[in-house]
């Protein structure tokens, strides 16, 4: 087989400047193959700088994670930094999680960062990424830098970049990113790897603002409450959660949960799960096993970077003898507790969700007398949100403490629902019973989500397209009124995005992930009571799947 003239010689020009050995052979035997299908796949385009930073495969190629892409974004990131005359003295923290490379690319990356004459702070060892959320506001940093893919595939990983100053330590959005895609481009166009600066004088520690987040965070929590002890057990999924929430529980007064052992250090080979998303299928196989071992009442997740959590309780009348929460199950939760002791103290503020989010958290604001804003989806846009209180997104994102952490934690989230559920059970109660109170206050939505997985994210796309020029007039029996979210509103900005609102309340929303090669489609119903909703989920999640997978 021979591959194009030009994908050869652009394989051969990275080959030339590649310093890793790794991806230096495995792109040496695709060109020696001649495989143009790879090589079109590395070299056709480059990997996308947008709102979620860089994401993607580990491998040689522009359109890859690797060592030459990953300087040639720091050098642009520092070059846009210094043009910015918001930041008369730039400075940058960088964090990195247990996947694979992610020290390599931070580590080189605080050096490039140096060698481009800005401050820089490594953090000494891996971290959460709400503690480097936590550290690019608290620190004052200009930006932050936090490797990793999150809940990404094993053979991904990620830059995610955290604006300071103004922005407040949230994630960038447009117009920020895309000027730092044409920093990053022109460093690309300009540079070879051994080109681009590089200094060793740069700073390697954290742990006093790891300290700092732990103390503000502990305080969420009110250490004399009246508490029962209920049996607890944790997962990091072979993530970087366990040491900064063992801590945290600590701190607050609260027993540390037992631990699910084969999944506790972190892994980036993730050996235990197929992805390691606690959304996805099976992943909460291993922490059922344990829970059932030690008779757990409460299973508590985060995913690898440990910015999600995923909730589940003892219920024997589910397959695995536990209930897992829904994301907005465990936001509705968040969001009673938090609202209502806003405004028990008088503070008056917002409630946030993504348009994908169940609509129960207006009722919940309205009930309050808290305001309320709907976002776009991710929390570049939630964490943005003026006077926020409390935001949350079906993905089983959570942030509770938006003045310090502008960001989705899953560590001060399981703080919050392990010291409520231990609150409840002083009283007998538990988070179903407490559910199923605010339930009949708010009413009965049931919620779920169809995802489908490609090759590519440009076919999640397509689909969408095609869907878009053909929306279904009808579905499950039900007029369907079709709203395009990419036309945009007043209360939204444009997004890739289809909305259907059913002539008997139900709703559906499909999009395209934007960080994984994804389709998602979200679905809601309300019911007069939980099995009414759960019946009516059920129908219409079975009917777009015939629509979606037919």
């Amino acid at each position: 087989m021979t591959a194009d003239a030009s994908l050869l010689a652009a394989a051969e020009a990275w080959l030339q400047q590649d310093p890793d050995e790794t991806t230096r052979a495995e792109l040496s035997a695709l060109i020696e193959a001649g495989d143009e299908a790879e090589l079109q796949a590395r070299f056709g385009k480059r990997l996308q700088f947008g709102t979620a930073g860089l994401r993607g495969r580990l491998g040689a190629g522009p359109n890859r994670m690797n060592r030459v892409s990953v300087a040639q974004a720091a050098l642009g990131i520092a070059n846009w930094v210094k043009q910015n005359p918001e930041f008369a003295e730039p400075s940058v923290v960088i964090g990195f999680d247990g996947r694979i490379n992610s020290d390599v690319f931070a580590k080189e990356s605080a050096a490039i960062f140096a060698g481009a004459g800005l401050e820089v702070l490594l953090f000494e060892d891996m971290v959460p990424t709400p503690v480097l959320a936590f550290a690019t506001k608290q620190g004052g940093y200009s930006i932050g830098v936090m490797v990793t893919a999150s809940h990404n595939p094993v053979k991904d990983n990620g830059y995610k970049v955290y604006l300071g100053g103004k922005n407040g330590g949230s994630q960038i959005i447009s117009p920020t990113d895309a000027q730092m895609a044409a920093e990053i481009s022109k460093v690309a166009e300009t540079l070879t790897f051994d080109e681009i600066p590089k200094s060793e004088d740069f700073v390697t520690g954290g742990a006093d603002l790891q300290e700092m987040y732990l103390e503000i965070t502990s305080a969420l929590v009110d250490p004399d409450a009246e508490r029962a002890t209920i049996s607890t057990i944790y997962t990091a999924m072979h993530g970087v959660g366990w040491p900064a929430l063992s801590t945290l529980f600590e701190y607050a007064g609260l027993p540390r949960p037992a631990v699910v052992r084969s999944q506790i250090e972190p892994d980036g080979n993730f050996p235990t799960v197929a992805f390691p998303n606690p959304e996805e299928p099976g992943a909460l196989d291993e922490a059922f096993a344990a829970a059932k071992q030690v008779r757990a009442k409460l299973i508590l997740a985060n995913d690898p970077d440990a910015d999600r959590l995923a909730v589940a309780v003892a219920n024997k009348s589910y397959r695995d003898g536990y209930r897992v929460l829904t994301g907005d199950e465990v936001g509705l939760i968040l969001a009673a507790e938090i609202a209502t002791a806003a405004r028990d103290a008088g503070i008056e503020g917002t409630l946030a969700s993504s348009v994908v989010s169940s609509s129960a958290l207006e009722a919940v604001a309205l009930y309050t007398g808290q305001n309320f804003v709907q976002t776009l989806t991710g929390f570049k846009w939630i964490s943005k949100v003026p006077n926020l209180l409390f935001g949350y997104e079906e993905a089983l994102g959570y942030c509770v403490d938006p003045q310090h952490t502008p960001d989705k934690d899953g560590i001060s989230a399981a703080l919050v629902i392990a010291d409520l559920a231990s609150r409840l059970a002083a009283n007998s109660e538990t988070l179903e019973d407490y559910l199923n109170q605010l339930s009949a206050i708010f009413g009965h939505y049931s919620t779920g989500q169809i995802s489908l997985r490609y090759e590519d994210v440009s076919i999640a796309q397509e689909k969408v397209a095609d869907l878009r020029a053909n929306p279904p007039a009808s579905i499950d029996g039900a007029t369907a009124a079709f709203t395009d979210l990419a036309l945009g509103s007043e209360a939204l900005p444009p997004t890739d995005g289809l909305r259907f609102d059913l002539a008997d309340g139900r709703r559906v929303i499909v999009r395209p992930s934007g960080t994984e090669p994804k389709l998602k489609c979200y679905l809601q119903a309300i019911g007069a009571d939980y099995k009414t909703a759960k019946n009516a989920k059920t129908a219409l999640e079975a009917a777009m799947r015939e629509i979606l997978e037919g």
